[in-house]
């Protein structure tokens, strides 16, 4: 069984930054592909960014060259740095290893 706790959400305003973490329990982090995922209200869960076990990235479009994805497999902690922040990045963020979910962070853009 593995646990995957999210946390760094909150409310930013537009042009801000947040970094996500993700911890994740067990010994299998190092093995797997992780992945943030994020949901906003009354649209599908979307893909956002993934690491591969080797360091390899790919990042949604609506994404790319504003959010990082990066991984420590010391700390079984993947994180995300969400940059240049935008209104329509307002969601519940997930992350996600093989078959397990964290429970999400809320991550609202406002002024």
């Amino acid at each position: 069984q593995v646990q995957l706790v999210e946390s760094g959400g909150g409310l930013v305003q537009p042009g801000g930054s947040l970094r996500l973490s993700c911890v994740a329990s067990g010994n299998i982090f190092s093995n797997y592909r992780l992945h943030w995922y994020r949901q906003a209200p009354g649209k599908e869960r979307e893909s956002v960014a993934t690491i591969a076990s080797g360091g390899s990235t790919n990042y949604g479009d609506s994404v790319k060259g504003r959010f990082t994805i990066s991984r420590d497999n010391a700390k079984s902690t993947v994180y995300l740095q969400m940059n240049s922040l935008k209104p329509e990045d307002t969601a519940v963020y997930y992350c996600r290893l093989g078959t397990w979910w964290g429970q999400g962070t809320q991550v609202t853009v406002s002024s």
